[in-house]
């Protein structure tokens, strides 16, 4: 009896380092956009991307997300592959409106207060609307920045999903959003080394842990929490 428990303690580790494992495939899909932005292209333009004309702005915004797209597939085919995890088939079985009838209204209270909070937030620190200042600031460049985000949200929820996966494989609690420190680590991290800021990173971890806990509070409802993520990460 004791050995069967040791080794099922042993699978359930190995499960969740593979699931831990995607998603930081996930990751290091997103960091891409670094090895384009400061060796590729900085070499070939010899400016980073603040000095970027329209053309490649518009060329390094399609190609991060291109490689963005076929990374998320890519990860997702292969956990469906190793696992019997499949995001893909999860996401067509469980719909928007299959979610909402599921949730409690504590949970639309808690998701809808953390989503105007994130909101709130977004206000303070652009000081004012988020969207009408990339507008004025990207002007014909704005539909191609928003697809871009849009790209990003995707990547997010991947690795929330996978470090919700992981974690809850190791310590069997479902009620903490591991998603969610996960992203916060290794997001946080990114935009601390690409913004060169600490406090960004911090603000960035934050926003990551928020994210994880609407995972959770749509009942891990993928499409309804990428609804939700952009909501809060774009407007």
């Amino acid at each position: 009896m004791k050995t069967m428990t040791i080794a099922k303690n042993r699978n359930r580790f190995f499960q969740g380092l593979d699931f831990l494992s995607y998603g930081l495939e996930i990751f290091a899909f997103i960091g891409f956009e670094l090895l384009l932005g400061y060796v590729i292209e900085f070499n070939l333009y010899g400016c980073d991307f603040s000095g970027f004309t329209m053309t490649q702005t518009i060329i390094h915004w399609t190609l991060t997300i291109a490689v963005w797209l076929f990374g998320a597939w890519y990860v997702v085919r292969e956990c469906a592959k190793k696992s019997g995890v499949d995001l893909f088939k999860n996401i067509e079985e469980k719909s928007l409106i299959q979610g909402a009838k599921e949730m409690s209204l504590l949970q639309w209270v808690l998701l809808i207060a953390g989503t105007v909070m994130c909101l709130i937030s977004t206000w303070i620190d652009w000081g004012g609307s988020k969207v009408l200042r990339e507008i004025k600031s990207n002007g014909v460049l704005f539909p191609m920045q928003y697809l871009y985000y849009l790209a990003e949200v995707v990547m997010v929820t991947l690795i929330i999903v996978f470090g919700q996966y992981a974690f809850e494989k190791w310590f069997k609690n479902d009620k903490i959003p591991f998603g969610g420190i996960l992203v916060g680590l290794t997001w946080g991290l990114g935009h601390w080394f690409t913004k060169g800021s600490l406090g960004m990173g911090i603000y960035t971890a934050i926003g990551g842990f928020v994210f994880g806990g609407a995972y959770l509070l749509t009942n891990r409802n993928i499409k309804l929490t990428y609804l939700f993520l952009c909501i809060m990460f774009i407007l």
